[in-house]
């Protein structure tokens, strides 16, 4: 059986920033810790707690810590809040996100704001959390709220980073019927349309493929979503142990893909085991 990993597959640049932030305050700092995980994977945020990251859910009084605000970015108050209970705060929010925070701060001011994303993913929180007024997040063409939007005369929408174009333009094509005036900034990251560009040939050329990452992860949810539209012989996995020999019973060739937050020991960890199983 041939393995083919995608060239896009691991690591983003925000993530691997974020975790180099990480690792270099717990080497110099007696008290570390990051509110929520700094990235969406299990087997990072365990190495930072070995290495004295301590994982907080939420902010309370503090003497000489130090907060991280991870990856994924977080809403103003939360900074402002980190500050007043006595934190130094570390900003380890992805550029591109805060990029996008830039953008919606600005045309807010003229525009209502509609955020096409997960209603409860970290990143549109801390996008809405940036804003002086209510925003309007929809997730899916199905989730418009009509009746929110019912004589509303211009708005500016833009996009959580890890979106697929399918569901943009699913979402634009209500929007632009009952918004006479909107405009569409799309803001999702190049990292993230390459992966998914990648995604639709690895899909194709394979018999199986296997997309690598934590089932909390949106970017790699979106990846599974692509690849199995495609390939019905599509299999999410978060570590080599989840593997099954079945699964490539007169399999030839299988693609794998690691979500932005997948480390790269991971993948290999995988590959490993597959080439085990193929000698088995």
């Amino acid at each position: 059986m041939k393995i083919n990993v995608a060239k896009s597959s691991g690591f983003c640049f925000g993530v691997r920033r974020a975790i180099n932030v990480a690792e270099n305050l717990a080497a110099k700092k007696p008290s570390v810790c990051v509110l929520g995980d700094i990235v969406h994977n299990g087997f990072v945020v365990r190495r930072l707690e070995a290495q004295g990251i301590k994982k907080i859910t939420r902010i309370k009084r503090a003497s000489a810590s130090t907060l991280i605000i991870r990856a994924h970015g977080a809403p103003k108050k939360i900074f402002e809040k980190a500050k007043a209970s006595g934190y130094t705060v570390v900003d380890a929010t992805c550029p591109k996100v805060k990029d996008i925070y830039r953008i919606a701060r600005r045309l807010e001011k003229n525009n209502m704001i509609i955020i096409i994303g997960d209603n409860n993913h970290d990143e549109v929180k801390g996008i809405a959390g940036q804003l002086k007024k209510r925003s309007i997040t929809v997730e899916s063409p199905s989730d418009i709220p009509f009746k929110r939007l019912a004589g509303l005369k211009k708005a500016a929408v833009i996009t959580q980073s890890t979106q697929t174009k399918k569901n943009i333009d699913g979402i634009m094509k209500h929007l632009e019927k009952i918004i006479p005036r909107i405009k569409l900034y799309d803001t999702t990251c190049a990292t993230t349309k390459t992966k998914q560009h990648e995604i639709k040939t690895l899909s194709k050329k394979n018999d199986l493929v296997l997309i690598i990452g934590s089932k909390t992860s949106a970017n790699t949810k979106r990846l599974y979503e692509i690849s199995r539209s495609i390939n019905k012989k599509t299999y999410w996995i978060d570590r080599a142990k989840d593997l099954k020999p079945s699964w490539f019973k007169n399999i030839k060739k299988t693609g794998i893909m690691a979500g932005a937050s997948t480390p790269d020991c991971i993948t290999t960890e995988v590959v490993k085991t597959l080439k085990k199983m193929i000698t088995l």
